[in-house]
């Protein structure tokens, strides 16, 4: 199954939402257009009527009021609506609850409808129109994450609790693994067992090493010696996980700015990713957790996680539209080929359930 395919089948909670969004929108006005213009038609008059007229081929019947708005036409006669303030002011409510943001839905919308106004536009057609502007915000953030000749090269992974940070963290190291780079991980959560015995399987999986500290450790102090370890051993690249930490509990920040500062002790170009992962599930919480990220540990990328288990798909394009930070990969499960490098028109036609 492609990536895209799976894309499309796990993003149903916000492609649906936006579906049933646009049906209901077009509908609304269609119904409107049709019945005005529903008239009566004239009695047809023979001048010469034939004394034997050949029978006439029987009409094709055609469908109801009701069955060509709300029926599976064929694209030519899908219902449309014209596009106007009402209709506009509509798809901004749409992308607002489809989890945008206020800003981005009203630059969507602006954009959808620059020079359309008055034109009849059906459910397929905004599909499109709507997929393109998404994969036009998106595309200047769709990039890999970059492989500098650095040995090692340090990637911090930051994030709240429950993003996915340990989970991606395997995943990104298999993939790297399987690429042909050395790759060591650091189990920087020191207070959760659970932590360390996961990223222990995907090191195993993988072929990486863990390296670990006694439970309740210095964080920071394991950075430094995975710092030490990893160039010792020339690895390629060194992914350090750390503990989940809400972005409003300062201590809990100022902990993450202790790693960064004793990890610039050993290199102070270092670290040279710092990987927040996000939650797709928590919407717009998403913009804070960015900002205070960023302030603290200076946020170089995103991966956003957790997109088949929400109707929030669109906080990803408020993302990028606000802060313009790369989206490196995204992941749609648990498997380890369900984490994929973000593609912006995959993404958009998947988001609005419009099709390959």
């Amino acid at each position: 199954m492609s990536f895209f395919k799976k894309l499309k089948d796990r993003l149903t909670r916000s492609s649906s939402k936006l579906e049933e969004g646009l049906d209901a929108i077009v509908a609304e006005g269609a119904v409107e257009d049709a019945v005005a213009e529903v008239a009566p038609e004239a009695p047809e008059v023979s001048v010469e009527p034939s004394p034997a007229p050949a029978p006439a081929p029987e009409p094709a019947q055609k469908p109801g009021l009701i069955g060509r708005i709300f029926g599976k036409p064929a694209a030519r006669d899908a219902p449309r609506r014209v596009l106007d303030d009402e209709m506009l002011e509509s798809l901004e409510e749409l992308l607002i609850a489809s989890d945008m943001g206020v800003d981005t839905a009203l630059r969507v919308s602006a954009n959808l409808a620059e020079g359309r106004m008055g034109k009849k536009l059906s459910v397929p057609e905004l599909k499109g129109l709507l997929a393109a502007e998404v994969a036009r915000i998106m595309e200047p953030v769709a990039r890999p994450l970059p492989i500098y000749p650095k040995k090692p090269q340090v990637v911090l992974v930051v994030g709240v609790n429950g993003s996915g940070k340990t989970t991606t963290i395997g995943k990104l190291a298999s993939q790297f693994k399987a690429a042909g780079k050395s790759v060591v991980i650091a189990a920087g959560d020191t207070f959760r067992a659970a932590a360390v015995e996961q990223l222990q399987v995907w090191g195993q999986r993988a072929g990486v090493p863990v390296l670990t500290a006694p439970e309740g450790a210095d964080p920071a102090a394991l950075a430094f010696d995975a710092m030490a370890k990893a160039e010792a051993e020339g690895a390629d690249l060194l992914m350090i996980d750390t503990a989940g930490r809400l972005q409003n509990r300062a201590d809990l920040m100022e902990e993450l700015a202790k790693i960064v500062r004793v990890i610039r002790k050993k290199d102070e170009s270092a670290p040279h990713n710092t990987l927040l992962v996000l939650d797709a599930t928590t919407g717009q919480n998403a913009l804070s957790q960015v900002e205070i990220f960023t302030k603290i540990a200076s946020v170089s990328g995103l991966v956003m996680t957790k997109l088949d288990g929400t109707a929030k798909g669109g906080v990803l394009v408020a993302l990028a539209d606000k802060f313009g930070l790369p989206i490196h990969a995204i992941g749609v499960g648990e498997q380890i080929d369900d984490l994929a490098p973000f593609d912006p028109e995959e993404f958009a036609r998947a988001l609005v359930g419009a099709d390959a």
